[in-house]
């Protein structure tokens, strides 16, 4: 046994806005979205087998450095919908944005990094088509990752 504990992944990430109807809407347009809950103030987003909680009550500044890292299947559909929301995408190399409530988000391709969804799980998302460049398979072959 090991002395300390495996770092195997992440069940949920939490974050708060200033009003859970409107981070539904703001989401909702970003990203197709299924509640896995929803109470006075709380929402719960699914993203597989993993999900985002939000909650109201934001009240510090704006989120520079520290983000949250969202894989989707299709980047350029949220670079065409924040386009069209007229959110500023921040300078740099990839997607990052701020949300309205100040939280920053980095959003990446699937096929383009070393995050894997199990087979199964890809299924049940309506997304068992999704493949991994040649590029994010080496990484997971380099780390004994890679399913082939």
């Amino acid at each position: 046994m090991a002395s300390r504990a495996t770092l195997v992944g992440f069940n949920h990430v939490a974050l708060e806005v200033g009003d859970i109807e409107e981070a539904l809407e703001f989401f909702g347009r970003l990203f197709e979205v299924k509640l896995r809950g929803h109470g006075p103030g709380m929402a719960f987003i699914d993203a597989g087998d993993q999900f985002i909680a939000l909650s109201e009550g934001r009240t510090q500044e704006p989120d520079y450095h520290r983000h949250i890292g969202m894989v989707v299947d299709d980047r350029r559909a949220v670079r065409r919908a924040l386009r069209d929301l007229d959110v500023e995408i921040l300078p740099g190399r990839g997607l990052d944005f701020l949300d309205p409530w100040g939280n920053r988000w980095q959003v990446v391709e699937y096929s383009e990094v070393q995050f894997t969804k199990a087979p199964n799980i890809l299924r049940g998302m309506g997304l068992g088509s999704l493949r991994k460049s040649e590029n994010a398979l080496e990484e997971l072959r380099k780390k004994g990752l890679a399913l082939d």
